[in-house]
């Protein structure tokens, strides 16, 4: 019966959890994909934790960006995820 109380709690806290709408970057607030953290990254739409990794990965490797299409070189990042944050990203 405990175990029981115990799952059904976890289902509870995890469903909680998971309706929590995601932060995005309000309008006109723009991210600097050159000094963000993974953090600030996933403020931008369709970016989660493991395509803002991607992005601090790439920005390592390859220095930094120099034009905000530039992002879509990232795997991972395509056309249409810059294409609804094209207002959101700065490289400066």
């Amino acid at each position: 019966m405990k175990r029981m109380v115990g799952i059904v709690s976890v289902c509870v806290i995890l469903a909680a959890v998971l309706a929590v709408p995601p932060v995005w970057a309000e309008d006109g607030v723009k991210v600097n994909i050159n000094k963000a953290t993974v953090e600030e990254l996933v403020q931008l739409k369709g970016v989660g934790q493991k395509y803002a990794e991607a992005i601090v990965q790439y920005r390592i490797e390859n220095g930094p960006f120099q034009t905000p299409e530039e992002i879509q070189q990232v795997p991972g990042i395509g056309a249409r995820t810059f294409e609804v944050n094209v207002d959101r990203i700065s490289v400066e």
